[in-house]
């Protein structure tokens, strides 16, 4: 890449197997077919977050497409990411506000403090990479504590769909089909529509849903009169932030959550590519965090880097960055449509409660990929407890209090997992 701070990208016209590298791109109208392509990729599970939050989907979508342009800005154009709602955040979220798991978070406030909180620590946390490198991170988050931590938040979660989004015993019906049919389309489908599993399935699973509701009269209906209503442009309902110390603490150890998984992302990344990125690891923290500053500022969910996008890149082999500042540029004018927004609140619940038990589960699941893709010897004892007492300690609410102040579920597992390890690996012999 050039000498610029922002990338002159080289136009190629690759064959079939080429790969196509950061700093090149396709000509610009399959430049933005591909971005278009990136978009829908990260569409199911950047909505799903915030409604699961009671926040507003049509600002979480608005400011997914600004944070992948702040981060787009931060890195250069070096780095070929998209930043989209982060699942970490779900549960302690829930926590800080005691949201119910349906309808408006009528304390959004806190939450976007809290998550203020945690992007300020996660620009600092960029700052000293940048300065002294990555080896420190990795030392004290090893393989071990980060996959313990991931598969906490996906098993915490667990609870949501299955206790809050089915009222009877039609709609726990619903909530089975609903993630057969995402099982389905995992294993049955081909091509892209397999790399959109959660959306694909979620579609599928609102047809048949309507099919028994609305037609044979078996349950609440479909109602799509807010859709129909709804205007094409208009701006979306932003929050303002507070800031209560409590939620703050509560939702600010969720950094180390992103940047395991951004260091992940940059590892996967440079293992496709080729080209080695540690170089920008400091820029990307920053970008991600400074992007998960501005989205709490207005009502928006904390950002990441999407693993969906990761897996579009891995099935094109096409890392141009200028795919992502158009898959930017798009997330963020559709942010601007209340008619998208009412078309996502028209969803069933028992349907996104289908879907969540399926994307809860994938993240419990990627926290026991974690441990196999980096080999964590489970003979060693160290490593033994402190998985096993941080899955515990997290999926069981396990709560320390401070005088007045309780810590509880994922925070506790996080804070335990990284002083449990360390405790324990200053007296092994390993």
């Amino acid at each position: 890449m050039s000498d610029s701070f922002l990338p002159r990208w080289r136009e190629v016209r690759p064959g079939a197997d080429d790969v196509v590298a950061p700093d090149e791109r396709l000509p610009w109208p399959q430049t933005s077919v591909m971005g278009i392509q990136h978009v829908i990729a990260m569409f199911g599970s950047t909505i799903l977050a915030p409604i699961l939050m009671g926040f507003d989907p049509n600002v979480a979508i608005l400011m997914s497409g600004v944070g992948t342009l702040i981060f787009f800005l931060i890195t250069g154009g070096r780095v070929p990411s998209y930043l989209g709602s982060s699942f970490a955040f779900i549960s302690v979220v829930g926590a800080a506000t005691a949201y119910a798991g349906s309808g408006p978070n009528a304390n959004i406030g806190m939450a976007l403090g809290g998550i203020i909180a945690c992007g300020l620590i996660y620009t600092l946390v960029g700052f000293i990479v940048q300065a002294v490198g990555t080896g420190w991170i990795e030392r004290l988050m090893p393989p071990v504590e980060t996959g313990a931590v991931v598969a906490v938040i996906g098993l915490n979660l667990a609870a949501v769909p299955v206790k809050n989004m089915a009222s009877n015993n039609f709609e726990s019906w619903m909530q089975a089909m609903t993630f057969v049919s995402v099982g389905l389309v995992a294993v049955v489908a081909r091509g892209m529509a397999q790399r959109l599993l959660i959306l694909v399935g979620l579609i599928v699973a609102s047809i048949v849903y309507a099919i028994l509701t609305n037609g044979l009269g078996l349950g609440k209906a479909v109602d799509l009169s807010g859709v129909a209503s709804a205007a094409w442009f208009g701006m979306p309902h932003f929050a303002t932030p507070q800031f209560n110390a409590h939620a703050m603490v509560l939702i600010a150890p969720i950094v180390i959550i992103l940047v395991a998984e951004n260091l992940g992302h940059i590892k996967a990344v440079t293992a496709m590519t080729g080209k080695n990125l540690d170089q920008y690891m400091g820029r990307a923290f920053i970008g991600d965090g400074v992007a998960t500053m501005v989205s709490g500022s207005v009502g928006g969910t904390g950002v990441t880097t999407y693993a969906e996008n990761i897996g579009v890149m891995a099935a094109t082999r096409i890392y141009s960055t200028a795919v992502f500042m158009v898959a930017g540029l798009i997330a963020l004018l559709l942010g601007f449509s209340p008619k998208f927004g009412a078309l996502i609140q028209a969803i069933p619940l028992p349907v996104m409660g289908g879907v969540s038990i399926v994307v809860f589960g994938l993240i419990a699941v990627a926290g026991a990929k974690i441990w196999v893709e980096n080999k964590v010897d489970f003979s060693q004892n160290k490593n033994l407890i402190v998985a096993a007492i941080t899955l515990i300690i997290g999926t069981g609410e396990f709560t320390l209090k401070f005088g007045s102040f309780a810590l509880g579920g994922i925070g506790t597992a996080t804070f335990g997992a990284i002083i449990l390890y360390q405790l324990l690996n200053r007296g092994s012999k390993h």
